[in-house]
């Protein structure tokens, strides 16, 4: 069997690896990787080496650019090549323009698609949320993170049997990483990941250092992880480490109106709060004063939806998505690292 797996963004990568990883353990499969970006992309190429994946088997050397140009050059010089490779499968990752591309070109060419993070939604109609909606449009199987993802899918009457709850590779990733990094203090410091603050973000972050300790997340990834693992709250602007702070119980504040992980503010840690000063500052007061004492437990997010996702397309499983269960025990809910169960 051969699968393409196109790859955009670094989270892209992220993703990836997890899948890649479980492939690997399969002697009957061929993964091919495909990056839509230039072929001497240093921050793919960083990551692709810390995350121990492949690096790209070909490069499409499309660089940054308005939505409709971005995403018609990949078009463009991904046809001939996936009409050469021939795969059994492509996979496309999250709402980049790399997903949508890679979806429409292989479903024109007949190949079956696999959307890895399909039925998040965020409902402010986006351009990613536009890409993810069309994505799932033309892919099957769609492999789904969290029951908020399901429940979306089946709310654009999306067929049933083409819904796969396999969880978070993220999670698989983030599993994966604290293995590697080095244990850090609880509670030693705020970790800030934003891309564009405001003036009066960066007064509120000032302030917070008076209380705790603020500090820029580092740029590697296993770094990264270490950090927020040990940190006593996050504050990001961006969809990144919502998913893995609510997997370790660490609050975090997403400085947005929306997001496209809604069980992360459903089930976990995450609390969307308006960017201003006093908002952000209240809301670090309550996430510092009321810290949950056990770490929340999100159904599947186990560090094995990689190996359900290859699963479903080399084995012909099937993981629907069945009715909530009950939370475990307390006892099964602290925080820190936990065993990964056997995948049932």
């Amino acid at each position: 069997m051969k699968i393409v797996s196109v790859a955009g963004a670094p989270c892209d990568v992220v993703n990836l690896a997890a899948v890649h990883r479980a492939l690997d353990a399969r002697a009957d499969v061929e993964h091919v990787v495909v990056q839509t970006g230039p072929p001497d992309d240093a921050r793919t190429a960083a990551l692709c080496d810390v995350l121990e994946a492949p690096r790209p088997h070909c490069s499409l050397d499309v660089g940054a650019g308005p939505h409709g140009v971005e995403t018609g050059l990949i078009m463009q010089r991904l046809e001939p090549l996936l009409a050469k490779l021939g795969p059994d499968t492509v996979l496309v990752y999250g709402a980049g323009n790399a997903a949508l591309a890679g979806a429409l070109v292989a479903a024109k060419l007949g190949s079956r698609v696999g959307h890895v993070e399909a039925g998040l939604r965020s409902g402010d109609r986006t351009p990613e949320e536009l890409n993810r909606v069309v994505t799932d449009r033309l892919a099957d199987p769609l492999f789904v993170p969290s029951r908020d993802a399901v429940g979306a899918l089946k709310a654009e009457a999306v067929a049933e049997e083409r819904i796969q709850f396999v969880g978070s590779v993220r999670i698989d990733a983030l599993c994966w990483a604290l293995a590697r990094v080095p244990a850090v203090d609880a509670g030693a410091c705020a970790v800030v990941s934003l891309h564009d603050p405001a003036a009066e973000v960066v007064a509120a972050l000032a302030e917070l250092d008076h209380r705790i300790p603020v500090v820029t997340a580092p740029a590697g990834y296993l770094e990264l992880i270490g950090a927020v693992a040990g940190a006593a709250l996050v504050v990001t602007d961006t969809d990144e480490l919502q998913e893995e702070t609510s997997y370790l119980g660490v609050p975090c504040i997403t400085l947005r109106g929306s997001t496209d992980h809604p069980a992360t503010c459903q089930h976990g840690t995450n609390r969307l709060v308006a960017a201003g000063r006093a908002t952000l500052l209240a809301a670090a007061d309550r996430a510092l004063a009321r810290r949950a004492p056990a770490r929340p437990v999100l159904e599947r997010w186990d560090g094995l939806a990689a190996e359900r996702i290859v699963s479903v397309l080399c084995d012909g499983s099937d993981f629907p998505a069945e009715p909530a269960q009950k939370a475990p025990p307390a006892a099964h809910r602290t925080r820190g690292v936990v065993a990964i169960p056997q995948m049932a």
